[in-house]
C-alpha cells in the first residue's frame, strides 16, 4: 500500500509539473518576447481598430473639403449677384430672393419682372418720367405711383424699368435682374 501511495504522489507530482510546463510555455506565446496573431485577432481586433483610425481621418478631410467648397460657392455667388462697376453701381440678377441693404438716398432699379420686398426702414417708388403704374403691389392687389411709400412686407413687381429709392438705411428681398445707383 505504501508503493501505490508513493506512486500515486508520484503520478501527482509528474502531471503537475507537466500542467506547470505547459502554463508556462502557453504565458510565453503570446508576449512581447514571443508575438502570436492569429486571423480571428486581425479580423475582429486589429481590422475594427484600422478602419476606425482611416473613417477619422476621411471624416477630417471631407470637413475640410466641405467648408472650402461652401467659401467657394459664396464667393461665386457674390461676384454673380452683385458686381462693382468702376462707377460705384452694383448690379446682380438673382433668382431667389436676396437681401439688399440701401442707404440713404440710393436706389434699387430693377428690370420688368424684379420683385421687391421692403423689409426694414422707409423707401418711396420712383419710375421715370412719372409714368403709370410705378409698382404693382403683389399683397396689397394694387398699384403704387412716383413718390409713393411702399409698406413693409409687400411683395412689389416691375412692370418696367422702375425703382425703389431709399429713405435711410433700407433692408430689401429682392428677385430678379437689378442695379443699385
Amino acid at each position: 500500500m505504501k508503493k501505490r501511495k508513493l506512486r500515486t504522489a508520484l503520478c501527482v507530482m509528474l502531471v503537475g509539473t507537466v500542467l506547470a510546463a505547459f502554463v508556462a510555455i502557453a504565458a510565453e506565446a503570446g508576449s512581447q518576447g514571443d508575438p502570436l496573431v492569429t486571423l480571428s485577432y486581425l479580423n475582429d481586433t486589429f481590422l475594427g481598430q484600422l478602419l476606425g483610425k482611416v473613417d477619422s481621418k476621411i471624416g477630417e478631410q471631407n470637413q475640410t473639403i466641405r467648408q472650402e467648397l461652401e467659401q467657394r460657392i459664396d464667393q461665386a455667388e457674390q461676384e454673380i449677384l452683385g458686381q462693382v462697376t468702376g462707377t460705384g453701381t452694383v448690379s446682380g440678377t438673382t433668382a431667389s430672393y436676396h437681401e439688399v441693404t440701401l442707404s440713404d438716398g440710393q436706389t434699387l432699379y430693377g428690370s420688368a419682372g424684379c420683385e421687391v420686398m421692403l423689409r426694414s426702414g422707409s423707401a418711396s417708388c420712383v419710375s421715370e418720367g412719372k409714368s403709370t403704374p410705378g409698382l404693382v403691389d403683389i399683397s396689397g392687389g394694387g398699384t403704387i405711383n412716383h413718390g409713393s411709400a411702399l409698406k413693409e412686407n409687400h411683395l412689389y413687381t416691375m412692370t418696367a424699368d422702375r425703382g425703389v429709392k431709399a429713405s435711410g438705411a433700407v433692408t430689401l428681398l429682392v428677385r430678379g435682374s437689378y442695379t443699385i445707383g
